[in-house]
């Protein structure tokens, strides 16, 4: 047998093993999109003084599903340390990542003490970590920094009335009222296009790379998130922050108004903000559905 037929073997070995590790590489879990079974991590997204001297602190969640929701009850898969478990956190996560969810208020000697959130999904426990680091101070309302001052010091925030609590049932549609005024001020800004509200699409090239297969297809209806709306030229948003997964609302006309649906019964909390950019005011409505 030739030198040249006893590389063959080898060299066919090196490439396979090459191959392997390829493949091995490319299965890691960081590089794929799982539409369920995944887990929560909570953040910390700085925080803010208030007038009085005490600080708030600002949470956010990643919940690193692409479609699936969680309900995740306070308790020991869901609580704050130290102090009291319950800090009006949220019990439902909408897929992906969602920012400044809830704020905690920590009295003005609260000093280098840590305030902790803790979700635990699939045994799995992940950990935001709240302190008064003088980096992790952020804006209370960035919208205000990118308003001229003498807009800023004209200007209302918008009045918002909804209804406290409402009643339904499985499957029933319930029109959830919301009224807005505003002042005008600013003037409300006008979207000339451009994409805005469209998500994405992949069209890959001819005899170019394509999709991996794992991969979902993300569309709207798909990947749920909270219900945004415009009213008196004032952007109202629907989120839910407690309660069973596959609710549903849609907005109903120019009023800010929503009409819900539920699939689950039990306990539902929504917050209704109303938000003219530099100025917004925010309200929570609960649903009992049976």
């Amino acid at each position: 047998m030739s030198s040249t037929q006893k590389r063959i073997p080898a060299l066919s070995l090196v490439l396979l093993l090459g191959l392997t590790a390829q493949a091995a590489a490319q299965a890691h879990p960081e590089h794929f999109r799982f539409n369920s079974g995944q887990t929560i991590q909570p953040f910390f997204n700085g925080w803010t003084p208030n007038d009085d001297g005490t600080f708030e602190f600002h949470f956010a969640y990643l919940n690193r599903n692409y479609v699936e929701e969680l309900e995740i009850p306070v308790g020991p898969k869901n609580h704050l340390s130290p102090g009291d478990p319950d800090r009006g956190q949220p019990t439902y996560f909408y897929p992906r990542e969602h920012s400044r969810m809830f704020s905690v208020t920590v009295p003005a000697d609260w000093g280098d003490r840590q305030l902790v959130w803790e979700v635990t999904v699939n045994d799995e426990p992940y950990r935001a970590v709240g302190w008064l680091l003088p980096e992790w101070e952020i804006d209370s309302n960035p919208g205000a920094n990118r308003t001229p001052p003498d807009v800023l010091a004209a200007n209302q925030a918008p009045t918002l009335t909804v209804g406290a609590t409402a009643t339904a049932s499985v499957g029933s549609p319930l029109t959830l009222q919301a009224s807005v005024t505003d002042d005008g001020i600013p003037p409300p800004r006008q979207f000339r296009g451009g994409g805005q509200g469209v998500l994405p699409t992949f069209a890959p090239q001819e005899g170019g790379p394509t999709l991996p297969f794992n991969v979902p297809q993300i569309q709207t209806r798909n990947l749920h998130r909270p219900t945004r709306n415009r009213a008196d030229g004032v952007s109202v948003t629907w989120t839910q922050l407690r309660g069973p997964a596959g609710a549903r609302l849609e907005a109903t006309g120019d009023d800010g108004s929503v009409t819900a649906t539920f699939a689950e019964p039990g306990e539902y909390l929504f917050r209704v903000q109303a938000s003219d950019g530099p100025a917004s005011v925010k309200k929570m409505v609960t649903v009992t559905v049976r």
